[in-house]
């Protein structure tokens, strides 16, 4: 039941109440569940804590709140009640109680305070009014309440104008009549501000006045359609653009045997369009070009067209323009549903007519999210720098990267940058990257080709000496020609003696003959001959 008032609330106000009727009726009782939402209840010995409307169940003057919509016929002293049965010729106040249940010593004033009517305008044997207080700050928020007139023969309940007020310790205030709608009306306490401070004193009464109109012995027909402003092309629906201005027609003809007195119209405008100003004409044989009428057709009150006698008809026509694009609660086609109504004492008949309009909405960029690169610099014998690269745009941030080593160890964490040593050498292992992103409240984790390396560990090699690797030409022992010097080296070459040829010596033509000068003549061409022996032997040993 809850969640049926709840959809009673957004409704429009002053639509029909057959479907609450009916719902409530398939349901449970709805006497059970007139008020709502379920809250916590007060006394006046233990007011609330914080700003909440009409929760106290022991109120001197109409005992639980909850129950703050009723009922009692007009000029009577009668206790107002939830249900009446109506009576023809007879007019009914409704009333609504406000009262914000914050303790006084508290000071809580409640802001935005307003209260909203559903008076349906349908014609049957049982009409459920609803009445709604709303607070910004309030808790709940929101407080209704609803109470019935019935009749054993079908009938409409009509507002009697000028009878709706607003009554505090303070003095009778007047209110719109966009009580009706969903704007609803402003509420106060010495002015109509929103304000309501908490306390007993501080609190007021709503009512208003209707008067029960019983179908007559008549009959009509009525309908609804749409053009394009100016163009008279009337049709059930109309495709209109953004900020266009488009035609509603609601067409009116007495198809019974008497007289019909007093006919109403009214039209409902749907979120999405507003009326134009000074553009409702209405068409009938007094006036069959058309007349200008008051504007009131499309504020909830309704505009009378008069009197009509047995087949004759009446046309009405106004404008409205359809709202901004950004203004368009959903993108593609919005189909913004406009209802007319024609009232005939208490009888009434509605009709629809629809205009598409297209939202033209930017398309949300695809989230893009990807594992772009690992790479890996070795910085010393085994330990390695991997650095992550990733792509997070349109609406994906990047939570951490996973970098698994290859040798059955990983890491996770949130900066793209990381060292490993690799315990075992002379060895190769494949890393891989993995990036978890956020997207849109969920969590996707991707690799890629591009985000694998290889790593190859080395052993380091061995050394024949300190600083020179094995194989190292420095590591060969050099050769010798002679101890102490290695081949190649200049000392290992001898250098070829070249002998000496003997000179031949040349015997004197003559000797001398002097006495002493003469053995010693001889002495020395002995000895040349010894020598020049000497120098024949040592050149055969050579030879």
């Amino acid at each position: 039941m809850g969640k049926l008032m709840s959809i009673l609330n957004r409704a429009p106000k002053r639509t029909s109440a057959v479907f609450a009727i009916i719902a409530a009726a398939l349901i449970i009782p709805a006497t059970l569940f007139a008020w709502g939402p379920t809250r916590p209840t007060y006394t006046m010995a233990h007011p609330a804590d914080h700003v909440t409307f009409d929760s106290i169940t022991d109120n001197p003057n109409i005992g639980d709140e909850r129950n703050f919509v009723g009922i009692r016929e007009k000029g009577t002293t009668n206790k107002f009640t939830d249900d009446m049965t109506v009576q023809s010729g007879k007019e009914y106040t409704v009333r609504m109680y406000v009262h914000n249940n914050a303790a006084a010593n508290l000071k809580l004033v409640a802001e935005n305070v307003k209260a909203t009517v559903n008076l349906p305008t349908t014609t049957g044997k049982s009409i459920t009014v609803d009445g709604f207080i709303d607070s910004t700050n309030a808790s709940p928020k929101e407080v209704y309440d609803s109470a019935k007139f019935t009749s054993s023969t079908d009938f409409n309940l009509a507002y009697v104008k000028n009878s709706l007020i607003f009554e505090n310790n303070v003095k009778t205030f007047t209110l719109p009549e966009s009580i009706f709608t969903s704007t609803g009306a402003k509420l106060g306490y010495t002015s109509m501000n929103g304000q309501i401070p908490g306390c007993l004193q501080f609190a007021g009464y709503v009512s208003f006045t209707v008067k029960p109109q019983f179908a007559p012995n008549s009959s009509f027909t009525m309908s609804k359609m749409v053009s394009k402003h100016g163009a008279n092309t009337w049709a059930k629906s109309y495709t209109a653009k953004p900020g266009e201005t488009v035609d509603y027609l609601i067409q009116y003809k007495n198809t019974g045997n008497m007289q019909e007195d007093g006919v109403t119209v009214r039209d409902t405008l749907p979120a999405g369009e507003t009326y134009v100003n000074g553009s409702t004409v209405v068409g009938n044989s007094n006036f069959p070009s058309g007349k200008t009428i008051s504007d009131n057709i499309a504020n909830g009150t309704g505009v009378n067209i008069g009197s009509y006698g047995v087949g004759a008809n009446a046309w009405v026509i106004f404008s409205a323009k359809v709202t901004d694009n950004d203004k368009l609660p959903n993108c593609g086609d919005n189909t913004l549903v406009n209802k007319a109504n024609v009232n005939v004492a208490g009888y009434s008949i509605t009709d629809t007519a629809n205009v598409v309009v297209k939202k033209e909405c930017e398309k949300p960029k695809e989230p893009v999210f990807t594992c772009d690169s690992l790479t890996a610099k070795l910085i010393d014998e085994n330990k390695y720098e991997f650095k992550a690269k990733a792509t997070a745009e349109n609406g994906a941030t990047v939570k951490n990267y996973k970098f698994d080593f290859g040798d059955n160890s990983n890491t996770t964490v949130t900066n793209p940058t990381v060292t490993h040593t690799y315990a075992t050498k002379d060895a190769e292992y494949t890393a891989i990257l993995h990036v978890t992103f956020n997207i849109d409240g969920t969590e996707k984790t991707v690799t890629s080709e591009a985000c694998k390396v290889k790593i190859k560990v080395n052993q380091p090699p061995k050394e024949c000496k300190p600083g020179i690797p094995e194989g190292d030409v420095r590591c060969e022992t050099p050769k010798e020609c002679k101890p102490g010097i290695p081949e190649g080296d200049s000392r290992c070459v001898e250098t070829p003696v070249t002998p000496v040829t003997p000179v031949t010596p040349v015997t004197p033509s003559e000797l001398p003959t002097t006495g002493a000068g003469a053995d010693i003549s001889a002495f020395f061409g002995l000895g040349s001959l010894v020598a020049s022996a000497g120098y024949y032997r040592a050149s055969r040993r050579r030879g």
